[in-house]
C-alpha cells in the first residue's frame, strides 16, 4: 500500500509540475511577446474585424494570470476607435477594410464606431466595405464606406425594424408554474408577460415609439452616406426593393457586386500596388495594441477617469460583462482620492439589475461630484439600474439610438403551488411569527404580498426622488415620464432625462471643459480584483452535476426534484429522520 501511495505521489507531483510548467511558458510568451509588439509597414490598410469585439471596455485585473486566460482580454471599443483616430494622421496607413463584417456591437456602439470612421474619412483616406451577404446591423455600419461590395450570390437584408414579444401567462396556467408578480409602472414590460397574453396598450404604445425612433436614427444615418432620402429608405424597406445584389445596387444601397478578389484588387489599385503582389494589411486588434503601447501620453500631469459600468448590475466584485459594487464603488473612490484625477466620465451600458446596488453606486456618484465633475455617456442602454446609477451626474450624454429610461421598480416571485398539488406533493410551514417566510409551495398571502409591494413603492420613490434632484426637476414631472418606460436618446433629451446627444469622446471633452483642464489622459477604470481560481469557477468543466442541475433549473425547482429523487431511493427499512427541516 505505501509503495502505491509513493507511485500516486509521484504520478500527481509530476501532473502539478508540467501543468505550472505549461502555464508559465504561457504568462511568459503572452508577457514578451506583447512587448515586442506589431510591425506596421508602410502603405498599409487596417482591417476591421470586430468578430471578437462586444464590449467599450476590455478590462483589466490586478491578478496577472486573469488578463492572460480571460475571456476578452485582447481590446475593447473604446480602444478600437482611439486607435482608429490615431490612424487618421498615421502616414504608414492608407485605409481600412471592412471584410465580411460580422458584429456584435449594439446599435449605439456601431454609430459610435461609423462617427469614427467618418472622421477617419476626412483625412482623404479610404473606407472599403466588402461582404458575401449583409444583415441589416451589419450594412448599417458598412454604409459608412466609401465603396461597398456584395458578392453576386449574397444577401442583402433591408426591411425595417421588428420586435417580438413571448407570453407565458397561459403555460403558467397549465403547468401550475406562476410568477407572483409585484411592481410599480404601468410601462414595466420586463414582468408584462407573466401577467397577460398579449401586449397591453401601454407597452404597444412604448415599443411601437422605440422602435420607429431608433429605426429613424438609423436612416438618417444610412441616408447622409448614402446620399438617398429617408423617405425613399424606407419605401426601399417596405417594398423590400434591395432583397438581391441588383436591386440592392440599383437603388444605390451597394455600389459594386463583385467577388472578393474583384475586391482586393481594387484595394491595390488604390494602394498602387502591383496586381500579382499582395498588399500590407494589419489587423484592427493588433494595430490598437501596437498604438496603445507607442501612443504619446500627454506630458500634464491631468487625468480624466473612464469608469466602465457594462452588464447588468449585481452585487459582489464584478467583471467586464457584469457591474459589481465592489469594483464600481472602489474606482469611484480611488478617482476621488487621487488628486491628478480631475474628471470622472462613467460609461453605462446596462439594462439594470439589482435597486440595492445600483443605490449604492449612486451615493458614489453623489460624493464623488462634491469633489470634481461626473460626466455619464450612454451607450447601448443605460435603463433602469442602468439610469439610476447615470442621474445625479452633472452632464449627460447619450447617443440618439441609446435605449434609456425605465425608471421603475418590480419584484418577481415564482409560486410552485399549483404544480405541486398537481404532481401530488403538500407543503406544510411551522412559524415563531406570522411572516416568518415565503414559501413558494403554498398560495401567495395577501398580508405578504402587501408589504412586499411597500417595498416596491418604496424602493420607487426613491428611485424617483434621486432623479428628480439630480435632473432638477419636481417628483410629480419625473413621475409622469417614469411608470417603467423606455425612451430612446432622442426623446430622452426632449423630456429632461438627457443633457446632450454625443458619444464617449464627447463626454470626455465635456469633462475637461466642467474641470477646466485643456491638457490631459485619460484613465481607464475598474481594476477587477478577482483571482485565477475564479476564472475556472464559472465553466462547465469546474461545476458538478448537481451545481450545472441547480444553475438550469433555480433553486426551487432543483429542492423538488431532489425531494423526489430522494424518497424513490428510500427503499427497504430506514434508519432516519422522518422528515428534513431547514429554519429560515
Amino acid at each position: 500500500m505505501r509503495f502505491l501511495g509513493n507511485v500516486m505521489a509521484t504520478i500527481i507531483g509530476i501532473f502539478i509540475f508540467f501543468m505550472l510548467f505549461f502555464f508559465g511558458i504561457i504568462l511568459i510568451g503572452t508577457i514578451f511577446g506583447e512587448e515586442e509588439g506589431v510591425e506596421v509597414k508602410s502603405n498599409s490598410v487596417i482591417e476591421l474585424n470586430l468578430k471578437d469585439i462586444s464590449n467599450d471596455y476590455a478590462g483589466k485585473y490586478k491578478d496577472p494570470w486573469m488578463d492572460v486566460f480571460s475571456e476578452k482580454k485582447s481590446v475593447g471599443l473604446s480602444d478600437i476607435i482611439n486607435a482608429i483616430a490615431i490612424a487618421k494622421t498615421d502616414s504608414d496607413i492608407k485605409g481600412i477594410s471592412i471584410l465580411n463584417q460580422d458584429s456584435s456591437l449594439g446599435l449605439a456602439q456601431s454609430k459610435e464606431l461609423r462617427e469614427a470612421l467618418n472622421d477617419f474619412k476626412k483625412s482623404g483616406k479610404f473606407v472599403m466595405a466588402y461582404a458575401n451577404d449583409y444583415s441589416q446591423r451589419d450594412y448599417y455600419l458598412n454604409s459608412v464606406a466609401n465603396t461597398i461590395y456584395l458578392n453576386p450570390a449574397g444577401d442583402f437584408d433591408f426591411k425595417g425594424l421588428s420586435t417580438e414579444i413571448m407570453f407565458f401567462k397561459d403555460l403558467q396556467e397549465k403547468t401550475g408554474v406562476k410568477m407572483e408578480v409585484i411592481r410599480h409602472g404601468k410601462y414595466k414590460s420586463a414582468v408584462e408577460p407573466f401577467l397577460e397574453n398579449k401586449m397591453s396598450d401601454a407597452n404597444r404604445e412604448q415599443t411601437t415609439a422605440l422602435l420607429h425612433s431608433v429605426w429613424s436614427s438609423i436612416l438618417e444615418d444610412i441616408s447622409e452616406s448614402r446620399h438617398i432620402s429617408t423617405a425613399r429608405l424606407n419605401e426601399i424597406a417596405t417594398g423590400l426593393l434591395a432583397r438581391t445584389p441588383e436591386m440592392a445596387k440599383e437603388n444605390k444601397l451597394i455600389d459594386v457586386i463583385a467577388y472578393e478578389d474583384v475586391y482586393h484588387d481594387a484595394i491595390k489599385k488604390a494602394l498602387k500596388v502591383k496586381g500579382d503582389e499582395d498588399y500590407n494589411k494589419v489587423s484592427i486588434t493588433d494595430y490598437t495594441k501596437k498604438t496603445a503601447t507607442t501612443a504619446v501620453i500627454s506630458e500634464s500631469d491631468n487625468q480624466i477617469a473612464v469608469i466602465y459600468a457594462q452588464g447588468e448590475i449585481h452585487g459582489g466584485e464584478g467583471d467586464v460583462n457584469e457591474i459589481g459594487e465592489g469594483s464600481m464603488r472602489r474606482s469611484f473612490q480611488e478617482a476621488r482620492k487621487n488628486k491628478d484625477i480631475k474628471a470622472v466620465v462613467l460609461r453605462i451600458d446596462s439594462p439594470g439589475g439589482s435597486a440595492l446596488t445600483s443605490d449604492l453606486i449612486w451615493r458614489e456618484i453623489e460624493l464623488t461630484k462634491k469633489v470634481k465633475p461626473v460626466v455619464v455617456s450612454m451607450g447601448n442602454y443605460a435603463a433602469s439600474g442602468g439610469y439610476y446609477i447615470a442621474c445625479n451626474a452633472n452632464t449627460i450624454f447619450a447617443e440618439r439610438n441609446t435605449i434609456t429610461g425605465s425608471i421603475g421598480v418590480f419584484g418577481v416571485l415564482p409560486n410552485f403551488s399549483r404544480l405541486t398539488t398537481k404532481i401530488g406533493i403538500n407543503t406544510e410551514q411551522i412559524m415563531t411569527n406570522e411572516n416568518a417566510k415565503y414559501s413558494p409551495f403554498v398560495p401567495l398571502n395577501e398580508k405578504f404580498k402587501a408589504v412586499t409591494l411597500e417595498g416596491v413603492e418604496r424602493v420607487y420613490k426613491t428611485f424617483v426622488t434621486h432623479v428628480a434632484e439630480g435632473r432638477k426637476m419636481t417628483f410629480a414631472q419625473v413621475d409622469s415620464i417614469a411608470q417603467g418606460r423606455v425612451w430612446t436618446g432622442t426623446e430622452a433629451k426632449k423630456i429632461g432625462l438627457v443633457d446632450k446627444i454625443g458619444n464617449l469622446n464627447d463626454a470626455i471633452k465635456e469633462a475637461a471643459s466642467l474641470a477646466k483642464i485643456k491638457d490631459y489622459y485619460t484613465q481607464n477604470f475598474p481594476e477587477y480584483e478577482k483571482d485565477f481560481s475564479e476564472l475556472f469557477e464559472k465553466l462547465p468543466f469546474a461545476k458538478s452535476k448537481e451545481e450545472l442541475i441547480k444553475e438550469e433549473l433555480g433553486e426551487e425547482n432543483y429542492f423538488v426534484l431532489q425531494q423526489i429523487k430522494k424518497i424513490q431511493m428510500q427503499k427497504g427499512i430506514q434508519a432516519r429522520m422522518p422528515f428534513e427541516i431547514t429554519i429560515h
